[in-house]
């Protein structure tokens, strides 16, 4: 199926590694206190330097030995349903928060490509429209999980939510695609300085977005599923 197969792009992935590597993590771009106020330094800290590299050091564990320790993340995601959940949790858990920490950025209004500007306007009318589907779907999402701004095998943008650290790259989502925007929901996240108030932090995470990544990771997902 050729969406399958776009789904197979190393382009897409930003991350993708050599099958003779051992994955790794990308420095963070920005500093710990870069997106004060609106997630706090020690957030910041703990979430990258504990909870992401808890995923990336548990993954080659997971891979050590076996078959997957040659693929990339695209492939073991494109066969997910048949690894173990050691390799589904903490592949996941790298990928998400490798693509999270780049559509994130402490840069004042950056902008939309007029590519993405114009996807915007057909799917959901507005930029407001779309702020309030994806934080409702993330509002939605009980217990851990992301929720995810996603380009469909037909290129139209589209939004959903996974449970744990599944992403819509995955075979076992229910709907699928290439995510060009995703946001954390686990509590650590952002418990720290929001505690319960989940509504709180999805709105100001808004204040810290950066549309020149996700322009970027549209235009590479268009060019995936020719």
């Amino acid at each position: 199926m050729k969406n399958i197969k776009s789904l197979l792009s190393a382009s897409v992935l930003l991350l993708a590694v050599s099958a003779s590597a051992q994955f790794t993590q990308k420095a963070l771009p920005y500093s710990y206190n870069a997106l004060e106020t609106y997630i706090d330094a020690q957030t910041m800290e703990i979430h990258y330097s504990k909870h992401h590299a808890a995923y990336v050091n548990n993954l080659n564990k997971a891979v050590a030995g076996t078959t997957t320790e040659k693929m990339s993340l695209v492939e073991i995601f494109a066969n997910v349903s048949k690894m173990s959940p050691a390799i589904r949790n903490n592949g996941g858990g790298h990928y998400n928060h490798e693509l999270f920490w780049s559509v994130l950025t402490p840069e004042k209004n950056t902008k939309m490509s007029p590519e993405l500007e114009k996807a915007v306007k057909e799917s959901f009318g507005t930029l407001e429209v779309l702020k309030e589907k994806l934080n409702a779907a993330a509002m939605s999402r009980f217990g851990s999980g992301w929720a995810w701004l996603y380009v469909t095998k037909d290129n139209k943008l589209a939004i959903s939510s996974t449970p744990n650290q599944d992403n819509p790259l995955m075979d076992v989502a229910e709907q699928r695609g290439i995510p060009v925007f995703g946001i954390d929901v686990w509590e650590h996240a952002y418990y720290l300085k929001y505690q319960n108030k989940r509504a709180d932090y999805l709105n100001n995470i808004w204040n810290v977005v950066n549309w020149t990544e996700i322009s970027k990771r549209y235009e590479e997902a268009l060019k995936a599923n020719k």
